[in-house]
């Protein structure tokens, strides 16, 4: 008698278990960022050229344009120090910005802190080897603002070849910037 309880406990648990992880995948695909189920980059056809983006240096009065950086591939990365998902891909934005430094990729990173004095530790505390800017009079920003973390890649020619909405895989990132530098004629 108490095997056959013991079968139907066992069979009860992993019927629990499996409901579990069913809910678990149902959730993830519910509610993961669209940019995780997007696979390589747009199409050349389908890229819309970037507005004039003009922002302004973090450390200066200088002005970073995205014009000065044609010819390379771009990535623009919204983040900020309290965001738990910018904290997660930090590394990974860190490790891809120092292993295409040499390749014709450029990094930028747009604070959305209205603290700009937690903003230095977070980049010594990370190692963060590019630019930081301030996002006032960012004409590719919506005016209700954008969710954070949130990623534009750029081709050579200054046109969104793609957006993240949401933590980008640094395997992902990898993989689009590569196809990109591997793009001619554009």
């Amino acid at each position: 008698m108490e095997n056959g309880q013991k079968q139907k406990s066992i069979k009860r648990n992993l019927l629990e278990w499996m409901g579990t992880f069913v809910a678990g995948v149902i959730i993830l695909f519910l509610f993961a960022p669209a940019s995780w189920w997007q696979f390589g980059v747009s199409p050349v056809e389908e890229r819309a050229a970037a507005a004039g983006m003009s922002l302004q240096k973090m450390s200066s009065d200088e002005r970073w344009e995205l014009s000065d950086h044609a010819g390379k591939v771009v990535v623009v990365n919204y983040w900020a120090t309290w965001c738990p998902p910018c904290r997660i891909e930090t590394p990974g934005f860190v490790t891809l910005a120092n292993e295409f430094k040499d390749s014709g990729v450029t990094f930028v990173g747009v604070t959305m802190d209205d603290d700009l004095s937690l903003v230095p530790p977070f980049i010594e505390s990370y190692k963060i080897p590019y630019v930081m800017l301030l996002p006032g009079g960012d004409p590719n920003l919506p005016e209700g603002g954008i969710a954070l973390p949130t990623t534009f890649l750029y081709d050579k020619t200054g046109r969104l070849a793609k957006k993240y909405t949401g933590m980008v895989l640094e395997s992902t990132l990898r993989s689009d910037i590569t196809e990109l530098l591997e793009e001619s004629g554009v």
